[in-house]
């Protein structure tokens, strides 16, 4: 079949050539949240251990305190690292950055689990002595209690490992099959 002038019409294209379909960007608002998240955990759980080795009284040393203490300040020491690099990661659009989110979650979680063990045993009541806010410290334990979990929801979920895993790809050209028109012959 022929158009006009003597040139074969133009067939339609087959698959791969022309434009390639356009990507769209996943919305970021989830690792914004799970990062921003992070940053006030990683605070909250750094400055716990700080606080606690501020009021050491003097002449006490941390090699006195009982194992289970130590455990519970290194568990928010570390969560509190992974948290911070976690969320400056994920603000650089990174899969790791999310990973480091959820460990250092769970880290505060078990350390949240611990810090009980190693005071008094008793679970009801070092909650109650958190929640009455009668300190600075009892404020930021219940922030960082009400953070963390978001933190690691928002780091775990689809939308947020989907943003950072995303990358546009390059633009591909344009191309025909047959860039140049069949010459009509005598």
């Amino acid at each position: 079949m022929t158009g006009p002038y003597g040139y074969r019409a133009q067939q339609p294209e087959p698959a791969g050539f022309g434009y390639p379909a356009p990507q769209t960007r996943p919305s970021g608002a989830t690792a914004v949240i799970a990062a921003l998240s992070g940053l006030a955990a990683a605070g909250a759980a750094g400055f716990i251990p700080i606080y606690f080795f501020l009021e050491l009284p003097s002449g006490f040393s941390i090699g006195d305190l009982p194992g289970l203490v130590l455990t519970a300040l290194g568990l928010y020491l570390f969560a509190a690292l992974l948290l911070l690099i976690g969320a400056l990661s994920a603000f650089f659009r990174s899969v790791a950055g999310a990973v480091l989110l959820a460990l250092g979650s769970l880290l505060v979680i078990a350390a949240i689990l611990v810090e009980p063990q190693a005071f008094n045993g008793n679970y009801g009541m070092y909650f109650r002595a958190q929640f009455d806010f009668e300190t600075f410290v009892a404020v930021v334990r219940v922030v960082m209690f009400a953070v963390v979990p978001f933190t690691l929801l928002f780091a775990i979920i689809p939308p947020t490992l989907k943003y950072l895993r995303w990358r546009p790809s390059a633009a591909q050209p344009f191309h025909r099959q047959n860039p140049y028109p069949p010459q009509g012959g005598w």
